[in-house]
């Protein structure tokens, strides 16, 4: 039976390079670092012999973390999913402030699909947009108590 999240994670091609987009950029803690290699049979893994470094992201003391999983042998195949495809995938981040935090990842380089867009229902309001990291993986950042600008 499930009993919550531990964590999400993401193949990535740079590791120090999404570490430090993570870390400095949105602010994240490094949790941990494992060299992982996997047995000749696989392991939980099921790719003989597989040699990974993985990196866990996320802030201390909460329960879900994003891990970024960087394979040295095999290597990884070039390609990636669109956001409409089978099998593409998102990590969403609680945000304070969207306006402020989407202008401040613009003028780092962070590529957004649209600014903020809000949506109004009978809970309340939520500031909600899309966005990539440096490797193309899809983030979604959500307010769910934004000021919303020319209070709308």
């Amino acid at each position: 039976m499930i009993t919550g999240f531990n964590h999400s994670g993401f193949v990535v091609r740079d590791a120090e390079n999404m570490v430090r987009f993570y870390r400095d950029t949105l602010g994240l803690t490094v949790l941990r670092e494992v060299d992982s290699v996997a047995p000749p049979d696989g392991g939980h893994t099921g790719i003989p012999g597989a040699h990974r470094f993985l990196v866990f992201v996320g802030r201390a003391g909460v329960e879900h973390s994003l891990e970024l999983v960087h394979y040295l042998q095999p290597p990884s195949p070039a390609g990636h999913l669109e956001r409409n495809q089978l099998g593409a995938a998102h990590v969403a981040f609680n945000v304070e402030d969207i306006e402020g935090l989407y202008r401040e990842l613009s003028a780092a380089g962070v590529r957004f699909v649209t600014p903020p867009v809000y949506q109004h229902g009978p809970l309340g309001s939520l500031g909600i947009c899309y966005a990539q990291d440096p490797e193309g993986n899809w983030l979604e950042f959500m307010d769910h108590n934004p000021a919303v600008p020319g209070g709308r």
